[in-house]
């Protein structure tokens, strides 16, 4: 009987052959609900509604037990899931129609009839409403998608519990938006903009990243004559897309801002509603030509060939070509695909993915490209890397399409591009073997051999001049390494060169004032190559190009480059456009400038041969100054009254001068790399003082989460070579700067040590300001170790030596301190008094940023004092202050506080969210204070009946306070015992 469905003893008519008003007709854009006739029938359990909505949701299709299982549990399904699988369907069976619910093949499956399931009509209406839109009807159109969606009533799937109910959940609300959007559009279309005007204000409220909703408000607002906040919305746009993603809002929105700006004539008016092409399956051709003259590489064109035409019936091929730059791997791998392309008759996709630079492509974008190629509208792509890699690979289903991820950084920005989907087949280079791309074939491509190089040589150059001269071409080949990209390069030049013989291109080669001494084989022959290009600079290109190279950032500011240059940024920006366009440097972004890593190796080598040592030395201290003297700004501007600026080292160049907060801490957040990069390198040479002095200027990056992990390794080498050069007063100064990187991470008995040998080193080299911050670091550390005698010695010394500093930003961070101090010996009312003397003086002298660790600290004495009200407000500030200064792990800090507020208040749900920010964001305080959250977060959790996932916190809790040693982890076990029996 295998294959024969089995039916009910009690046999019915099928639903299809009962009455109209007879038939069951079923909602998920909703609660899911069923009705026979006008009566609502009763589905149970929400489990058992749950085995219902997988099965509507299949559309007829027979789901088998283990589908429906791991619908309803995912990767935990109880013990006797098959069981109650069986009983859910039974239940089921009783309350339909006969006949509805049937099972077969070891499985179930609904029958609904037609326009019986609101998601199905839905599907159909708007399927319709495309048809009419494509026919120009829009008003037909625009009735027909309100009607669909006046078919959701709420929430999809409502209290639908599992996995797939989650999932579809999100594709359905997905799908709504893009129906209000195409509704929206419609409007605009004809002419309704200012009754689209509220509605996409909502909509842009509750989805602020929606791009398209945004740049259909900004036509709405246009065309109903608010030009100014049509301009403002992609202005918020603009900003919120860089604090939230770091990333520029999409060209389409770019372009209608412009034409805004221009008031251009054709956006004032709808356009005229035009038939749309009926939908055709888009088979995209984007390979770059192949080079005619392709060379060698033989065994390596069969190998991939065979790979990629073997993809049908597979699952997915994937192939990534690995190699030094300049080797040939886009060439063969471009190649490769136009042998192979006959195999993937719907479409061969190409993107570059730029990994070899500073800001290599983000795999979002790349799939939005993608997703276009393959005829998806702007519309109906969503906004998530998630949600696009999904539906990437939704299109694909059933295709048969290659895929070329060129240039690709590592493995990470590659897996969400890979196909996927049987019969497809992705072909991979990269600067580095992807060894953890499972699955991938691994192709490792090295230079050429003589005979291939020569070949490639003469292809281009041609056979006559060649021929005469073929040991004169050999040593050509030989001084380009044998590697594709300079071969290709000298050649070429020589064939634009009718006068020049090959044996002219070798002595050029062979000059040893236009090579590099140490030039030998592999990529030190691509430096050689890039001599034919250097040569042709004028003077001050050159010299800029030399300069340039010297600094060990990922790129160059303008104004960074203008230092190192010792010229005005105007004449800077020209020299480097014209490096620019002879391809020797990249223009990153606007104002930013990057060298090829090897290129860079090249400039400097260029600079040891032609420049003295001090001319080196001193391009690379103007550019010390620059961020030295641009960074003291930023914290004077930050911390106004703090005199640390007024004790670093001295300066001979400007830096930079900022009127606006923001704009000051905006620059030392992207200038991040290369400011770290800069004090790295000065801290090998004589300018180690200045390099530590950036170092402390720039504490806040320490602090930041982002910049961490780098400013520690940079503390630790100024640290390390101080102390190699017995600079006491330097090394003093390096473990200042160390003690807050380890009092961030919370390694506390680390970082009492570093302040111990700071203060001690400051002391005997007269300088008292590392001494007063010793203090009140150590005054922090033995706060958090209960050492709270130590703590009230420490923190009162620090008070002292900011009071005869004049420093009273440092004064108001000890009172502070000393209020929490105070808190833990119990002493409330003395801990409020002191954290109010801390903020007094912030406001006094309008301090922001550290106002918000006063408002932190007296948010915590609220607290405990039971003021949860008064402790909130306060907390809220700070962490609105310590976001708005893009302070990460202070911002995750504070929401922990904000979770402990509530958590005291009884607010058990809002102290859960907060906890579950703090862990996400991360806090000062490193692993112990992440157990602090985890332990909140379990309380809250057992508070609101979740009594499973609470011990699940405490147990990490309680794993991470015994790795520190923490005396909370009793607190902990207590929290984990068994209650007793009754």
């Amino acid at each position: 009987m295998d294959g024969v469905p089995r039916v009910p003893d009690q046999r019915r008519p099928a639903p299809g052959n009962a009455p109209e008003e007879l038939r069951p007709h079923f909602s998920v854009l909703g609660p899911v609900r069923a009705w026979h006739g006008a009566d609502q029938l009763p589905m149970g359990s929400p489990q058992q509604r749950a085995l219902l909505a997988a099965l509507l949701l299949r559309a007829g299709r027979t789901a088998t037990s283990h589908e429906l299982i791991d619908a309803l549990w995912g990767d935990e399904p109880p013990s006797q899931a098959l069981a109650a699988v069986r009983t859910y369907a039974s239940r089921l069976r009783k309350v339909l129609p006969a006949g509805v619910l049937v099972s077969e093949s070891g499985g179930y499956a609904i029958a609904v009839s037609e326009g019986a399931l609101d998601l199905a009509l839905a599907e159909d209406l708007s399927a319709e409403a495309e048809k009419a839109r494509g026919v120009g009807d829009l008003c037909q159109a625009r009735s027909l998608v309100n009607k669909a969606l006046g078919l959701w009533d709420g929430e999809p799937l409502a209290n639908i519990p599992g996995p797939y109910a989650e999932t579809e959940r999100t594709r359905l609300d997905e799908w709504r938006l893009q129906l209000l959007e195409s509704r929206l559009d419609m409007d605009l279309e004809v002419g309704c903009h200012a009754e689209a005007v509220s509605e996409l204000t909502a909509l842009t409220a509750a989805h602020p990243l929606r791009e398209r909703l945004r740049e259909l408000l900004m036509l709405a607002l246009y065309r109903s004559g608010r030009q100014a906040e049509a301009l403002a919305v992609y202005a918020d746009t603009r900003r919120l897309l860089d604090d939230e993603l770091g990333v520029d809002p999409r060209p389409g929105l770019k372009e209608l801002q412009q034409r805004i700006l221009q008031a251009d004539p054709a956006l004032a008016e709808p356009s005229a509603a035009t038939p749309e092409p009926a939908a055709a399956v888009v088979r995209p051709a984007q390979l770059p030509a192949t080079v005619p003259d392709f060379t060698g590489r033989a065994s390596f064109v069969s190998e991939l060939s065979d790979i990629l035409s073997a993809a049908e019936g597979r699952v997915m091929a994937v192939s990534a070509l690995a190699g030094i730059g300049g080797v040939g791997k886009t060439t063969l791998a471009v190649h490769v695909a136009h042998v192979a392309r006959t195999h993937f008759p719907d479409g061969q996709l190409y993107v570059d993915l730029q990994g070899a630079g500073a800001r290599a492509a983000e795999p979002e974008t790349v799939l939005g490209a993608f997703l276009r190629a393959l005829g998806t509208a702007d519309s109906a792509i969503p906004d998530s890397l998630e949600e696009r890699a999904a539906l990437y690979r939704s299109v694909l289903d059933g295709r048969r399409v290659l895929v070329v991820l060129d240039n690709a950084r590592d493995a990470a920005q590659v897996r969400p591009l890979l196909p996927g989907m049987e019969g497809c087949a992705a072909l991979v280079t990269s600067r580095i073997r992807m060894v953890d791309l499972a699955g991938a074939h691994l192709v490792d491509l090295d230079v050429m051999s003589p005979e291939e190089a020569l070949l490639l040589f003469t292809r281009i150059v041609g056979e006559e001049r060649v021929q005469s001269e073929r040991k004169a071409a050999l040593d050509v080949v030989a001084a380009c390494g044998f590697l594709p990209l300079a071969i290709r390069i000298a050649a070429s030049r020589l064939a634009a060169r009718r006068t020049w013989t090959v044996s002219t291109l070798a002595a050029k080669l062979a000059d040893e004032r236009r090579r590099l001494d140490e030039l030998q084989a592999g990529d030190l022959a691509v430096k050689a190559t890039f001599e034919l290009g250097y040569g042709q600079l004028e003077p001050a290109q050159a010299r800029a190009f030399r300069l340039l190279g010297l600094a060990d950032g990922p790129d160059l500011s303008l104004a960074a480059a203008a230092a190192v240059l010792d010229l005005p940024v105007e004449e800077t920006e020209d020299l480097l456009e014209m490096l620019v366009d002879t391809s020797l440097v990249e223009s990153a972004a606007p104002g930013r400038y990057r060298y090829h890593d090897l290129v860079r190796l090249y400039a400097r080598a260029c600079a040891e041969r032609e420049l003295p040592p001090a001319e080196r030395e001193e391009a690379l201290s103007r550019l010390l100054d620059f961020y030295l003297a641009t960074a003291a700004g930023v914290y004077a501007l930050e911390r106004p009254g703090d005199r640390l600026v007024d004790h670093l080292a001295p300066t001979a160049y400007a830096g930079l001068s900022f009127d606006d907060r923001h704009k000051a801490l905006g620059w030392l957040y992207t200038e991040a790399n290369c400011l770290l990069a800069c004090a790295q390198q000065a801290s090998k040479g004589t300018s180690l003082r200045r390099a530590v002095d950036l170092l402390w200027a720039s504490q806040d990056l320490a602090e930041s989460g982002a910049n961490s992990k780098q400013y520690e390794a940079v503390a630790l080498s100024a640290r390390d070579a101080a102390q190699s050069a017995g600079d006491t007063r330097t090394e003093a100064r390096a473990r200042t700067t160390i003690t807050n990187v380890h009092l961030v991470a919370g390694r506390y008995d680390i970082a009492d040590e570093e302040a111990r040998l700071a203060a001690l080193l400051a002391t005997a080299a007269g300088d008292p300001t590392p001494v007063y911050w010793a203090s009140n670091d150590r005054g922090i550390i033995a706060l958090n170790q209960g050492r709270y005698a130590d703590a009230d010695e420490h923190l009162l010394r620090a008070i002292d030596g900011a009071r005869a500093d004049k420093s009273r930003p440092n004064e108001a961070s000890a009172l502070c301190n000393l209020s929490r101090m105070h808190l833990f010996m119990g002493h409330t009312s003395r801990a409020i008094d002191l954290a109010q003397q801390g903020i007094d003086i912030y406001d006094r002298i309008g301090h922001t940023l550290r106002l918000a660790n006063a408002q932190y600290a007296l948010g915590i004495a609220l607290t405990q004092a039971g003021r949860h009200a008064e402790a909130m407000e306060q907390l809220g500030e700070a962490l609105h202050k310590f976001e708005t200064n893009r302070q990460r792990l202070w911002e995750g800090t504070a929401h922990f506080r904000i979770a402990q507020a509530h958590l005291s208040a009884e607010s058990s749900a809002q102290a859960a969210q907060h906890a579950e920010q703090a862990l996400a964001i991360g806090c000062i305080g490193g692993d112990r204070t992440r157990a602090h959250v985890l332990t909140t977060l379990g309380k809250a959790l057992s508070r609101l009946g979740q009594t499973d996932r609470a011990r699940a916190c405490w147990h990490e809790s309680l794993s991470l306070y015994e790795q520190c040693g923490a005396a909370e982890a009793d607190a902990v076990r207590k929290l984990l015992a068994p209650l007793p029996a009754a």
